[in-house]
């Protein structure tokens, strides 16, 4: 104990080896919603979902490593939510890459970052992007994943206006209500849960609902209330041993990438949307944590950032050749820094107990769709809150914060929204003569001039 204390310098932060264990065991409570999450969304980009989910356990650990031992900030990581939507909703499925590629682009994305992390090019582009379009970005992916989360639960299906609510008497008359139904009913019973356990204030309040609402829905199953029907997508919710603890094999992702895109323009396009989305997603995580945990500078800046940042490039890296999405920090993180956590210490037990539940593979895979349905809404809602930061009454900054928030769930695609909100603040505060004033990159003008490029040839 006296080494870690002394390794991680605790009392110079003004910690203790109790407190950062405690924070990091809240840290993964609040986090480990992505092993049953991860698998299920790479899964329907035809990735074998045992292997996603052993690659998310050692992206995730080994992520956080880095963070814990480069930079001594108590910060977790793991593949972003989001990021993750983008990689086989978009990607895989409406450009119709396969997952082999996708995850190529994902390498090429860490390699970029570890050299612009090298240079500081990431810390002059988050400069450079006006903060508002940053709040709509954020926003735009939480309504996306919220959307994401409402279809996998059958809450929302296809309907005569394109979408509409599950068909409850319909599906009472036809029979289908004890499979998708009960699972659309369940699903919002869980979001009533894990707002409950928000609003109380409950550690781990999100992984929580996810195994209230499964445990509904084993007591379900052992009824016969609910009907697992494979055909219709809902599957037997009872863990299988089997194969006892096994873990699944990496085989079918580990170093599965195609890089036989590199250098098309639809692919460059991709890493590109890959780069945007997690640079702001990390650096805005980066900033708002530490500045609930006091640790920036009188001038708002992050010390030692550098070696966070280059944790988060590395993880990016090593997680696309284990099989799996975006490594990338965590906004959960601020759990644990809620509860004390100043230090790397935190991290490495974070990252531990991420080890730790490879071994409890049967269970996560159990884990049905309508069960993390209500985390996918829950942190869809989270991050929608920093709208509420925008000036609305600045036309130039809100409406292009806007564009980027509609245009992700109604195009179904992240990117599409990143484009039109970059072209959107460009084009607006150019014909407004707001260019001078407030004195736009050039930076923000060539990813305009990028994202135009590409409707035009795409």
């Amino acid at each position: 104990m006296d080494f870690l204390a002394k390794f991680f310098k605790l009392e110079e932060h003004g910690t203790t080896v109790k407190t950062e264990l405690v924070a990091g065991l809240t840290t993964f409570m609040t986090m480990a919603y992505i092993l049953a999450v991860n698998p299920g969304i790479l899964g329907s980009s035809g990735m074998d979902a045992g292997a996603v989910f052993t690659a998310t356990a050692l992206g995730a650990c080994l992520g956080t490593l880095f963070m814990a031992f480069f930079s001594n900030y108590p910060f977790a990581l793991a593949p972003g939510m989001g990021l993750n939507a983008f990689f086989a909703y978009t990607v895989c499925g409406v450009m119709g890459y396969s997952w082999q590629v996708a995850l190529a682009a994902v390498f090429m994305e860490g390699i970029l970052f570890i050299i612009m992390s090298l240079t500081k090019i990431r810390e002059a582009l988050f400069n450079c992007i006006p903060v508002s379009l940053k709040l709509g970005v954020t926003g735009g992916i939480g309504l996306f994943i919220a959307f994401i989360g409402l279809q996998n639960s059958k809450i929302i299906v296809d309907g005569p206006c394109l979408v509409g609510l599950y068909p409850f008497r319909q599906a009472l008359a036809d029979g289908s209500f004890h499979s998708t139904g009960i699972g659309a009913f369940l699903a919002l019973v869980g979001i009533i849960l894990t707002t409950a356990f928000l609003i109380k204030k409950v550690p781990g309040g999100i992984l929580l609902g996810i195994l209230a609402t499964w445990g509904l829905g084993v007591i379900c199953e052992l009824t016969g209330i609910y009907i697992p029907n494979p055909k219709l997508g809902m599957f037997s919710v009872l863990p299988n041993f089997s194969n006892g603890f096994s873990i699944p094999s990496l085989a079918p992702t580990f170093m599965q990438l195609d890089f036989s895109m590199v250098g098309t323009f639809n692919f460059i396009a991709v890493m590109i949307a890959f780069m945007f989305v997690d640079l702001f997603d990390t650096l805005g995580t980066l900033i708002g944590v530490a500045s609930k945990a006091n640790m920036l500078d009188k001038d708002g800046k992050l010390p030692k950032i550098e070696g966070a940042l280059m944790a988060d490039s590395l993880a990016t890296t090593v997680g696309a050749v284990l099989g799996t999405s975006t490594v990338t920090t965590f906004v959960e993180s601020s759990t644990g820094v809620a509860v004390g956590g100043r230090t790397g210490l935190t991290s490495l037990t974070a990252a531990v107990l991420f080890l730790l539940s490879l071994f409890l593979a049967p269970i996560f895979l159990a884990i049905p769709a309508f069960a993390t349905a209500p985390a996918l809404i829950v942190v869809g809602f989270l991050m929608v809150g920093g709208l509420a930061k925008i000036d609305f009454e600045d036309y130039s900054e809100a409406v292009p914060a806007y564009m980027a928030t509609i245009f992700m769930p109604f195009a179904y695609s992240i990117s599409e929204g990143i484009a039109f909100g970059v072209i959107a603040y460009v084009a607006m505060n150019l014909l407004a003569g707001n260019s001078k004033t407030k004195k736009i990159n050039w930076i923000l003008y060539l990813l305009a001039i990028i994202f135009i490029l590409k409707y035009i040839y795409m």
